[in-house]
Order: structure tokens, then C-alpha cells, then sequence
């Protein structure tokens, strides 16, 4: 056991779960007024939902021992065995650290598919969605991934989530969104954010928290977990100002959003391939992920007609495609001997060949398994809700508050009646 370590993952999974509030605030701001309540308490509630699943059956499924290179073994199933000594042998860290720094990231995986179906999905219906979707589709990709299965076995490089969050939560939400179908008045009312500084407050603790995200994957606090730390910032800020620069040449100014939504794009991308790669290489990661995720955002989905309200797909997945591609492109053994040497760095396109399963693979199973958990939901619970509840807001029709009582000619004491 290292002391230097555990102090060093103790702030990392704190800085994670911070990435939570941050997301609230980050969706809270760009939706419409009238939904920030509801929008917020999604992820949230998440928060309370997935620990107990993660403790009492998600954890074991994820992180268990290997059972046909599928999923995990019961052994810690109620955390039987999840002691404060180390997970195995060589670990410096306690088991209950890992354990409870992997909740985290399942956590917020689910959070982040709510950007897609915001504005329209019933209360009801999303606590069942996430639950059943944490157990069948996280848990089995973190355990293929991190936790010994297959695609581990395959070689793939995904250091903290190119395709068990990003590429997972993005397309997820995408299904989502087509099976529930457009906000009713998506075409005659303006997708205007309500609060631009909740945006820029929310993305600003997202940034901060992805450090922790990114460098406390490698749990341990050694060169690595540096290299990691340095490439998510550089990619962040090449995102950030690559999204300005398509934005300027685009509309003739670049926006506040824009400028965050490139920060975004760019953490997603290089979040794969954060401790494969050099702060150069991270550069090109996040300039490329904006100009995609750009065009995912203003062309691809108008030309689709899908109805991704907050983007989750076009920066979310979009993003993490790249940057799990990317990292069979620009990885090298050059900082990190445990890495391979990528397209640029060998010539061989045998490790672009690995991540190229790995996302076709991650398409495949989290669209077919969502499309399936949403008919199962819906027929129990209706998953959208009605012209009148959108019209009059999830905060008021989902949870009975307003976040602006006063604007809305509410007294608090009212808002909480209705």
C-alpha cells in the first residue's frame, strides 16, 4: 500500500463525482427555463440509484472475477470481500478505493445520456431506464474494457471511457431520443439556453473534475498519471479554440457556447487515449473533435431530423469515436512503454484495427440493448410526457417546483402545492 497513492485517489474520486453537479449545472443552463429543475435532478438522482445498484450487484458484474470473458463473477456481490487491503497482488490502493472510484464513472455515464431525451422524458420513466441500463449495458462494457473481458484480451486501448462512457452514454442517448421522438414543439419554439453562466459554471467543474477522470485512471500518483493530466488540458483547450475558429468562419463570431462545447468535444476525444499519447498528439485529437463534433451539431443533425436536445450525441459520441480511433493513430511507447506504437509511430494498423472493434462493438450492443430496455419500459410507464405537461415544464408537472418562482408569479409555498 502507498499513502502517496491513496491520498492521490482519494482527491481523484472526489474530483469525479464533482463532474456530476458540474453536468447538472452544465444541462441545467441550456435547457429552457421551465425543465432546468428536472434536467438537473436526473443526474442527481442518479447519484442516490446507481450506488446501491453499484454496491449490492454492479460492481461484482463489472470488476468480478472473469467468467467467460463476458462479465464478472458474484464474489463481491453485497461487496463481500471488498476489503481495505489491496484488490490484487502488486495494487497499492485499498480494494474499497477502486471500488468506490468506479462508481463514480458509473455514475455519471448514465447522467450524461440525458442531455438527449431533455425536455420530454418523464421522471418515472427515467429512473427505470438508468437503473436497468447501468446493470445491462455499463457494467457489461466496463468489464469487457477494464475489468478483464474480451475486448481487454483484444488489446484495445480505452484508458478512462472513449467507448464505455462516451461512445456508450452518446449513441444510448441518440436511441433514446429517436424512439421517444421530438419535443412537441421543437419546430415553432427556439432551443435557446435559458442561463449561459450555468453553462460556463457547469463546464468549468466538468473541466476540473475530468482531471481527476483522466489521471486517477492510471491509480496511481507516477508519470503516467502526469502525462494523462497534461493531455487532457491541452485537449480541452485545442477543442475549445478549434470550435471558435470553425464558429468564426462559420457565423462571424464565436459564442460562449461554442467556446464551451469545444472544451467538451475535446476532454471527450482525448479521454481514451489520455495516457497513450504526447501533449502534440492531444493537440491534433482536440482540434479534430471539434471541427466533427461541430458538424455532427449544426449539419448532420438538421439533415437527419433527429431531436438531441443537449448535443449528447453529436459532441458526447461523435467525440469519443474520434478519440478512440485517435488512439490507435497517435499512441506511443515514447512516454508510456506500457502503450503500443499507432499508425504514425509504426507504420501498422493492427492497433487502429483493435479500436475499430472496439467501437463497432460499443455501437452495437448499447443501441440494440437501449432500444430494448426503452419498449420494456414503455410498457409499464409512459416514457414521454404529454403537449400539456412540456408546455407547462417537467419542474412543475415531474416534481411540483419552479427554479424561479418569483418570475413565474409563484410563491415557493405554491410551487410546492402544485
Amino acid at each position: 500500500m502507498n499513502n502517496g497513492d491513496i491520498a492521490f485517489m482519494l482527491v481523484s474520486t472526489a474530483l469525479v463525482f464533482f463532474m456530476i453537479p458540474g453536468l447538472a449545472f452544465f444541462y441545467g443552463g441550456l435547457v429552457k427555463k421551465r425543465h432546468v429543475l428536472s434536467i438537473m435532478m436526473q443526474s442527481i438522482a442518479a447519484i442516490g440509484i446507481i450506488t446501491i445498484l453499484w454496491i449490492v450487484v454492479g460492481y461484482t458484474l463489472a470488476f468480478g472475477p472473469d467468467v467467460g470473458s463476458l462479465i464478472g463473477g458474484l464474489d463481491f456481490a453485497g461487496l463481500k470481500g471488498v476489503t481495505l487491503g489491496p484488490k490484487t497482488a502488486g495494487a497499492t490502493i485499498p480494494h474499497m478505493l477502486f471500488m468506490v472510484y468506479q462508481l463514480m464513472f458509473a455514475i455519471i455515464t448514465p447522467a450524461i445520456m440525458t442531455g438527449s431525451t431533455a425536455e420530454r422524458l418523464r421522471f418515472p420513466a427515467y429512473v427505470l431506464i438508468i437503473a436497468l441500463w447501468s446493470l445491462l449495458v455499463y457494467v457489461p462494457l466496463a468489464h469487457w474494457v477494464w475489468g478483464g473481458g474480451w475486448l481487454a484480451q483484444l488489446g484495445i486501448l480505452d484508458f478512462a471511457g472513449g467507448t464505455v462512457v462516451h461512445i456508450s452514454s452518446g449513441f444510448s442517448g441518440l436511441i433514446a431520443a429517436l424512439v421517444i421522438g421530438k419535443r412537441y414543439n421543437k419546430e415553432s419554439e427556439q432551443n435557446i439556453p435559458h442561463n449561459l453562466p450555468y453553462v460556463i459554471l457547469g463546464g468549468g467543474m466538468l473541466w476540473f473534475g475530468w482531471f481527476g477522470f483522466n489521471a486517477g485512471s492510471q491509480l496511481a500518483a507516477d508519470g503516467i498519471a502526469v502525462l494523462a493530466f497534461t493531455t487532457t488540458h491541452v485537449s480541452a483547450c485545442a477543442g475549445l479554440l478549434g470550435w471558435m475558429i470553425v464558429e468564426k468562419l462559420h457565423h462571424g463570431k464565436p459564442t460562449v457556447l461554442g467556446a464551451i462545447s469545444g472544451m467538451v468535444a475535446g476532454l471527450g476525444a482525448i479521454t481514451p487515449a489520455c495516457a497513450f499519447v504526447t501533449p502534440i498528439s492531444a493537440i491534433a485529437i482536440g482540434l479534430v473533435s471539434s471541427g466533427l463534433c461541430y458538424f455532427a451539431v449544426a449539419y448532420l443533425k438538421e439533415k437527419l431530423g433527429y431531436d438531441d436536445t443537449l448535443d449528447c450525441f453529436g459532441i458526447h459520441g461523435i467525440g469519443g469515436t474520434w478519440g478512440t480511433l485517435a488512439a490507435g493513430l497517435f499512441c506511443t511507447t515514447a512516454l508510456n512503454p506500457n502503450s503500443v506504437n499507432g499508425v504514425f509511430y509504426s507504420g501498422s494498423f493492427s492497433q487502429l484495427g483493435v479500436q475499430a472493434v472496439g467501437v463497432i462493438t460499443t455501437y452495437a450492443y448499447a443501441g440494440i440493448v437501449t432500444f430494448l430496455i426503452l419498449k420494456v419500459v414503455a410498457a409499464f410507464t409512459p416514457l414521454v410526457a404529454s403537449a400539456n405537461e412540456q408546455e407547462s415544464g417537467l419542474d412543475i408537472t415531474q416534481h411540483g417546483e419552479s427554479a424561479y418562482p418569483d418570475m413565474d408569479g409563484m410563491t415557493s409555498q405554491s410551487a410546492w402545492n402544485v
